[in-house]
Formats: structure tokens, C-alpha cells, sequence
């Protein structure tokens, strides 16, 4: 009998402090989650879920706020690597090193920022760590906070029409999106479902 295994992804909350960086690997905090936003997602969110997260403190501290406990951390979940760009606007990262910022924008799935790895690498790790992790939690609910990159690896994967197509999507913080595998394939059930 196939059994279905419920993968609940949520992005992480806000990152505390200024916006419009790119984060990927840096460890930076996240804004603690307002009392409606824990309800709202503890609410939606199945009872009894393995609850995983990135090693990165803004996860750990998303899924604690809303379970009340630690979850099980998954290194290979991490947002990808941005290299030395971590830190720096889009603006910075092009003032610069425009030759380099033109380079990864002419090809975002294949071309990493300097000392970082591609979408297409990024998307490769979790892709092997979502099947071993079906595979080790068949049939159950999996709630997985982790990053915007993350999240479209993962509908990459359920995709299967290469890492690029996932880029499109728009992934907001402490938003949900929920991809099942029954055991023959995945099924996209939603996207960037925000709550208010």
C-alpha cells in the first residue's frame, strides 16, 4: 500500500534589520513572530509533524516559536551560498563587481556568486536530502523551515523540469507550501500561501 508522505514547507520569518541583503549562508537572526502569525501557522500547521530545519538560526528560531520545541536539524537544507556577496545588496553586489553580477544574472540556475554555489548545486543538495528524508519518513507530515532557495529546489524537484523553472516562484517569509509524494511521485498541492 502507498503511502503518502506531506512535506509542509515554511519559509523562515523576517530577518531582523535591514532588508534587501543577500543572507544565504550568513547566520543572521529573524524578527521574533508576532502572537496571530504562531497562531495562524500552529493552527494550519498537522499536530505530530517531524519538524526539521537548516542549521541557521533564523529556522531553529522559526520552528521553535511555532512548535514549542527544538526541531531536527538539516545542514543540507541551508539556503545556498552567495559567496562573498553574503551581506551585500543587489545595488552593492553590482557597483562592485558588475562583470560578475551580469555574469550570474545572464545564467542564475548554473553560474554561482564568487566563492558560492549555483542554484543548480544548492538545488542538487536538497534534492538528496528530500529523498532521504521521504524515504526515512514515509507516510508521515514533515514541516520544514527553511529558505526561500530551499523551497524552490524542493518544487524544482516536484517540477522535474529543471532547477530553472522553480525560479520563477515567489517565496515570502513565513509563507507555506505544501508538496506531497505518494510514494510514485509529487504532487505541488500549494505555493507561497500567506497568512494574515
Amino acid at each position: 500500500m502507498t503511502q503518502t508522505t506531506r512535506w509542509w514547507w515554511l519559509r523562515h520569518a523576517p530577518i531582523a534589520g535591514p532588508g534587501g541583503r543577500i543572507h544565504g549562508h550568513d547566520d543572521v537572526p529573524c524578527r521574533a513572530l508576532e502572537a496571530a502569525e504562531k497562531t495562524a501557522l500552529a493552527d494550519t500547521l498537522p499536530p505530530g509533524a517531524v519538524w526539521l530545519a537548516s542549521h541557521l538560526t533564523r529556522t531553529r528560531d522559526t520552528a521553535f516559536a511555532i512548535s514549542g520545541r527544538q526541531p531536527r536539524i538539516e545542514e543540507d537544507l541551508a539556503e545556498q551560498d552567495f559567496g562573498r556577496w553574503q551581506g551585500l545588496t543587489w545595488d552593492q553586489v553590482r557597483d562592485r563587481d558588475d562583470d560578475a553580477w551580469r555574469t550570474f544574472w545572464e545564467d542564475p540556475e548554473a553560474n554561482p556568486a564568487p566563492g558560492g554555489e549555483s542554484f543548480a548545486e544548492a538545488a542538487r543538495r536538497v534534492t538528496a536530502a528530500v529523498q532521504r528524508l521521504t524515504l526515512e519518513h514515509s507516510g508521515k507530515d514533515i514541516v520544514a523551515v527553511a529558505h526561500a532557495g530551499t523551497i524552490r529546489a524542493a518544487l524544482a524537484q516536484a517540477l522535474d523540469q529543471g532547477h530553472g523553472a522553480a525560479l520563477q516562484y515567489a517565496v515570502d517569509p513565513l509563507s507555506l507550501t505544501r508538496i506531497d509524494h505518494d510514494g510514485n511521485g509529487w504532487q505541488i498541492i500549494s505555493v507561497n500561501q500567506t497568512f494574515p
